[in-house]
């Protein structure tokens, strides 16, 4: 079927130039009839149109390709004229095809565009007032496209451009310390950052080729955690519970264990509160860590569509420095506001709902996401990017869809139990529902050596705990179990923003199970342990140094440390029996 062109310009082409339009159309699009079409809007050049497709060589049309050349000159030590005057020095004004929409109707954050056939899923468009969205449907006869600004000025009708590229955000070293949204642009009020390079959001995740095995711890500094569910470089831990169970504190508390390891933290806020967010940072600032961290805040006043985009673009940021040979660590807070901000799009682009309203590829959302968290191969650089994906649980149903969806993806989970929060065991942490499936091969030897047989004990406390519900009279061996089981809860109790080094959760835990505060009241093992650890750092501080720096524990390391804890115990039972 022949195709027809209208040449706008503001004189008529003469034979020559014709000839030339119809040689030009009929090489690249076959039988083309040519109208002419008078307008001064496009003095000293003209505007040809083939369907969605246009050549723009007005005045406008130029200097909008000079724009485009610019903006992509990168900025190398500050000093970025001698690059702009090389820039425009070698550029030349070429003819080329712009394919063009028009917007069928806007609205909530969803515009849809016609006559942009070629548009590619994830291909980012540019409107007519500086607006960029993202192709998110592919329909027969239009797109669908989720907006990453005001949708207020955006008409029906109005023009759409195709940029040809991928969602992206800018990179760097400079982002460390910053605060920033989920485009990459700065809201702590302290300037523009000067990026290192541009990433897409969405990349595909490394294969099995270029990972190798987890098996370098990733210290929480949560003697609970580290002791019993070991979290290593390049795994995915899923951190699920009810609503105020102590989920956010435990990542915060990671990230705070990392200060001084070389670990880039990566917080991602999805959907929460601006006011909890400015708490966090404000927290990281206050202990010192906010310098290793970026901060990326899609806040619940924020678009659905920049809450979707945010968990990936933290992810290219954290890529950015895995590739590099850097060990990451990013946090995903929360999994379930994401997937509920992606509903919204989706029930908005006129998806089927599936269950629980959800679209049917809502699986592939979060699995796309953790999948690129890895450990790199040496010959990669041996980089590791290690994920903490939180997810909200409602009255602990954990096999929830959401939930179930993420526990199937991830490599263990930390259940945080709300009976256990609100008793004051805080960390919250259920030791029966909780699970690393990387387990010891993340662990140091010393941790490993020192944990012993944690985990059984308080699995067979639980037990005794259940029975004592149903008995009245218990026996002398099954009294000092619970006793047991009792101190070493009370034991793994920690203040919120205080992880502890791995030299002292070895001391507390080789004391623990050399059964040293057997006979101490349990409102007094928090105390005894503080003072029993300074007395260890003043008095055994060349011990300390050895296991915080090695991670082994000999055996005859073990048993000058129990030694050692006996000694405190007799210093601190005389100065009790003393007051």
């Amino acid at each position: 079927m022949k195709r027809h062109a209208v040449l706008y310009a503001a004189a008529p082409p003469d034979e020559a130039q014709r000839a030339r339009f119809e040689a030009f159309l009929q090489n690249k699009y076959g039988e083309v009839e040519l109208e002419f079409r008078r307008s001064e809007l496009y003095p000293g050049g003209f505007r040809l149109e083939v369907g969605a497709e246009i050549y723009d060589w007005s005045i406008s049309g130029r200097f909008r390709q000079l724009h485009d050349v610019l903006t992509e000159v990168p900025d190398e030590n500050g000093n970025i004229i001698p690059l702009l005057k090389e820039s425009v020095r070698n550029w030349t004004p070429r003819v080329v095809a712009e394919e063009i929409g028009t917007v069928l109707s806007v609205g909530d954050g969803i515009a849809t565009v016609g006559a942009l056939s070629g548009a590619e899923y994830g291909e980012i468009l540019l409107f007519a007032d500086g607006t960029r969205g993202m192709v998110q449907n592919l329909d027969r006869d239009c797109v669908g496209c989720i907006l990453f600004g005001d949708d207020s000025r955006i008409e029906e009708g109005s023009a759409v451009r195709r940029t040809g590229k991928r969602a992206g955000i800018p990179v760097g070293e400079r982002f460390l310390g910053r605060v920033v949204n989920a485009l990459g642009d700065p809201i702590d009020g302290k300037g523009e950052i000067a990026e290192s390079g541009y990433r897409p959001i969405e990349a595909p995740a490394p294969s099995i080729i270029d990972r190798q095995p987890v098996n370098c711890p990733m210290e929480t500094g949560i003697i609970a955690i580290d002791s019993m569910f070991p979290i290593g470089r390049g795994q995915r831990e899923l951190i699920i519970g009810d609503r105020q169970t102590g989920k956010t504190a435990i990542a915060i508390d990671t990230i705070l264990n990392q200060r001084g390891k070389n670990v880039i933290c990566i917080y991602v806020a999805i959907g929460q509160k601006a006011s909890s967010v400015a708490r966090i940072v404000e927290t990281l600032r206050a202990k010192g860590a906010l310098g290793h961290c970026i901060v990326v805040n899609a806040s619940a006043g924020e678009s659905a569509s920049l809450q979707y985009i945010a968990p990936y673009a933290g992810c290219a940021m954290g890529e950015y420095f895995m590739e590099r040979g850097q060990d990451v660590l990013i946090v995903y807070d929360d999994l379930s506001k994401h997937a509920v901000a992606y509903r919204a799009l989706s029930l908005l682009l006129g998806r089927s709902p599936g269950r629980e309203a959800y679209p049917g590829d809502v699986f592939y959302l979060h699995s796309r996401l953790l999948e690129r968290a890895a450990h790199l191969s040496e010959a990669r650089g041996g980089g590791s990017m290690t994920a903490l994906p939180i997810v909200e649980t409602q009255a602990g149903d954990v096999s929830a869809y959401i939930p179930t969806n993420i526990i199937s993806i991830t490599d263990g989970q930390i259940f945080l139990e709300s009976s256990l929060f609100f008793a004051g065991q805080r960390p919250a942490v259920n030791v029966g529902l909780s699970v690393s499936r990387v387990g010891g091969d993340a662990q140091t030897k010393a941790m490993k050596r020192a944990a012993g047989t944690l985990r059984l004990d308080l699995a067979q406390y639980r037990e005794i705990e259940v029975f004592m519900q149903f008995a009245s009279d218990l026996d002398e061996t099954t009294r000092a179990q619970l006793a047991y089981g009792q101190g070493l809860m009370r034991l793994l109790r920690q203040p919120q923003y205080h992880p502890m080094s791995r030299s002292q959760q070895v001391i507390t835990l080789v004391a623990a199970m050399h059964r040293i505060m057997q006979n101490i009241p349990r409102d007094e093992i928090g105390a005894f342990r503080d003072e029993m650890l300074a007395w260890f750092e003043h008095s055994a501080a060349e011990l300390c140094a050895s296991i915080e720096g090695t991670g082994l524990l000999s055996d005859g390391d073990k048993g000058k440390l129990e030694s050692l804890a006996e000694q405190f115990l007799g210093v601190w039972s005389s100065r009790r029996e003393g007051a």
